[in-house]
């Protein structure tokens, strides 16, 4: 009898991942469905009980949040939480997750639907992002703390150690830069609200200068701090 080659496959993306993150799970379910993007968990996926890692995200947002805090803490002892704000929030963000998942090329290890797949969604930058904090969560949950703080202190090292100086979060460098230029404050509307009430994903448009940029987050905040520093790439 040949071998199911989707299963086949599944093996193979699963010990791929195991490789990238440097684990061996012991609960293998846990990363199959880290690795499970929406559009692969539909159809016959899910009547085989195969569900995306959108759960997992919100558990692995939570873990990098705690585990960026206390490294941040003690590697600037004498800053106070001014400083250490906008530190995390710059390596806790969508662009400093998908750059890890870049860098270590966690997008080949996606399991997609076949659409998407085709069209390449793997490589976005949303896509990563989520996939990185999905399987930050699957870490903590099979290995716990300590496995996950390790794969952060290798992965957001360069990240980490590239931080000579606290970086000013977008919102106020706009707000900034338009004064200078003797322009109005920015404005900021909701574009889109999308997904479950357990894990939103706001869409917020930032227009300043005459000109616009648009930002997504997981709230209006996050989304806020995206569309400004869009606005402030193209104002440069």
């Amino acid at each position: 009898m040949n071998a199911d080659p989707k299963a086949s496959n599944a093996l193979d993306r699963q010990t791929l991942a195991e490789n990238l993150l440097g684990y061996h799970f012991a609960r293998p379910e846990l990363l199959r469905e880290a690795l499970t993007h929406r559009s692969a968990a539909q159809g016959r996926a899910r009547q085989r009980g195969q569900a995306s890692n959108e759960r997992l995200e919100f558990i692995g947002d939570r873990v990098l949040g705690l585990l960026i805090a206390e490294w941040l803490a003690e590697r600037f002892p004498n800053e106070q939480e001014g400083q250490l704000g906008p530190r995390h929030a710059h390596l806790v963000s969508r662009d400093a997750l998908a750059l890890v998942g870049q860098e270590i090329g966690f997008s080949r290890a996606l399991s997609l639907g076949t659409s998407e797949t085709l069209a390449g969604v793997g490589s976005l930058s949303n896509v990563l992002a989520d996939a990185m904090e999905a399987a930050l969560g699957a870490l903590y949950l099979d290995g716990g703390l300590d496995i996950a703080r390790q794969f952060v202190r290798r992965a957001w090292e360069g990240a980490m150690t590239g931080q000579l100086l606290p970086p000013k979060d977008p919102k106020t460098a706009l707000q900034e830069k338009l004064l200078a230029r003797g322009l109005n404050l920015p404005e900021y509307d909701v574009v889109s609200l999308t997904g479950p009430s357990h894990n939103p994903s706001f869409t917020i448009r930032a227009t300043g200068g005459g000109k616009s940029a648009e930002g997504q987050g997981a709230n209006k905040r996050a989304a806020e701090r995206e569309a400004a520093a869009a606005l402030l790439a193209k104002l440069s």
